[in-house]
């Protein structure tokens, strides 16, 4: 389904950590046994906004029609 380094867009909220349906973010792991990634979201200055464990079912590859959106989110230091 993905691979480490893919670049994936949400398609629900996780909202515990932040994160809106629509942003993007990048694999840094696969869980073997389980449809479960570990995904890293960054800000456009390149700095870590979270990483999260998501499931796949709220996970699309980018596609060549999607357009960056900028919006404010809170991040810790």
């Amino acid at each position: 389904m993905f691979d480490e380094h893919d670049r994936i867009v949400l398609t629900g909220d996780v909202a515990e950590d932040g994160l809106k349906e629509g942003d993007v973010g990048t694999i840094v792991h696969v869980y073997g046994d389980v449809n479960a990634f570990e995904v890293e979201f960054l800000t456009l200055d390149g700095d870590t906004a979270a990483v999260v464990s998501v499931a796949g079912d709220l996970l699309r590859p980018v596609n060549s029609t999607d357009i960056t959106h900028a919006r404010s989110m809170q991040v810790s230091a």
